[in-house]
């Protein structure tokens, strides 16, 4: 059975869309088979979209593991001086991103990459809504790595369920970073940041 984290050449494609509102942006989404949560927003997507700070600040942002490419579309309409790089290991995810970043007319930069594999920048923050189904390994890789991908002061912020690892995600980026909060809690769902302190 297909993942969504892995491109399926064989799967025939069966677009839907769908429209979400972010600091007053009416925004417009098309998916298609082996997206994930291809009918609708996904719930702890909603979860770390609203519960982020105001990113007036942050320069440089990475949506990992973007799938349609709401977050970064999304964040990159409400703050258009960002700059907004968006990267899938799934080659249906990029071309549906960069679709999208057409339909809300905002100018991203949408690359292939198996996690970190083919980023070479830092970030002022990375945004990440884990692929929970790929194990343990790949969500903790998303934290370890991307230590060497924020700049300075850069933060880490991630979405999980309880029931799916939360706390095991938490007690790993106060390992990595030497700091970890739980910025807000959700019907289950966790979000986590941890700060680059040098």
């Amino acid at each position: 059975m297909s993942q969504y984290f892995e491109y399926d050449p064989s799967l025939k494609d069966d677009f839907k869309h769908y429209e979400y509102t972010f600091k007053g942006n009416r925004l417009s989404f098309s998916t298609n088979s082996g997206i994930f949560s291809k009918e609708r927003v996904d719930f702890g997507t909603n979860v770390l979209l609203n519960g982020l700070d105001d990113l007036s600040n942050k320069k440089e942002i990475l949506d990992l593991g973007c799938g349609n490419g709401i977050i970064g579309i999304a964040i990159k309409k409400a703050y258009p001086n960002a700059f907004i790089t968006m990267a899938d290991v799934n080659i249906k995810c990029i071309e549906i991103s960069k679709e999208n970043a057409k339909i809300n007319k905002v100018d991203v930069n949408v690359i292939e990459s198996d996690m970190y594999q083919n980023i070479t920048s830092t970030f002022d923050l990375i945004l990440s809504n884990p692929p929970i189904r790929a194990g343990k390994k790949k969500v903790f890789e998303v934290v370890e790595e991307g230590y060497k991908h924020l700049n300075a002061g850069g933060e880490i912020i991630c979405v999980i369920q309880k029931k799916q690892g939360a706390e095991s995600l938490l007690k790993r980026m106060e390992e990595v970073y030497n700091n970890a909060s739980v910025i807000k809690k959700e019907k289950g769902y966790y979000l986590i940041k941890s700060i680059k302190t040098q």
